[in-house]
Parts: C-alpha cells; sequence; structure tokens
C-alpha cells in the first residue's frame, strides 16, 4: 500500500482520488471548521485569532515598570 498527500480544494482532491489508479479503501480529512474567534478576527480584531494562545491573570500589572521589575526567583 502507498500513502499520497493530496492538498487543495474539495473539488481538487475528490477529482485526485477518482483519478488514482488500484483501490481506495481509506482517506483521512482534514476538515478546518470556522470558529467563533476567526469570524472575529475577520471582522476586524487582528489579535481574535491569536485568543487561545493567550494567559488572563485577575488583577495584573501590566505597566512597563512591572514588567521590567525583576520577581522573586529571578
Amino acid at each position: 500500500m502507498k500513502a499520497h498527500v493530496l492538498k487543495g480544494s474539495k473539488q481538487e482532491i475528490a477529482e485526485g482520488v477518482a483519478r488514482m489508479n488500484g483501490e481506495v479503501r481509506e482517506a483521512i480529512v482534514f476538515v478546518e471548521e470556522p470558529s467563533e474567534k476567526k469570524l472575529q478576527a475577520a471582522e476586524g480584531n487582528m489579535f481574535a485569532e491569536m485568543e487561545s494562545h493567550t494567559v488572563n491573570v485577575k488583577d495584573a500589572d501590566d505597566s512597563r515598570e512591572s514588567i521590567y521589575r525583576r520577581t522573586d526567583g529571578e
């Protein structure tokens, strides 16, 4: 059995599978679903898609002075 990677639109991938010689027994399909965060990013919030990678600390001091001050253990 030989593995093939097909990339493109749904139509292009389907055509690629149809053109293959031999029997196609399995396919792994990656479907990217639109998420609320991606929709927000498209509406103008350029940081929305990175929201899942951010850390929110309640009552955090985000001042420049606080950012550059050494903390305990540094």
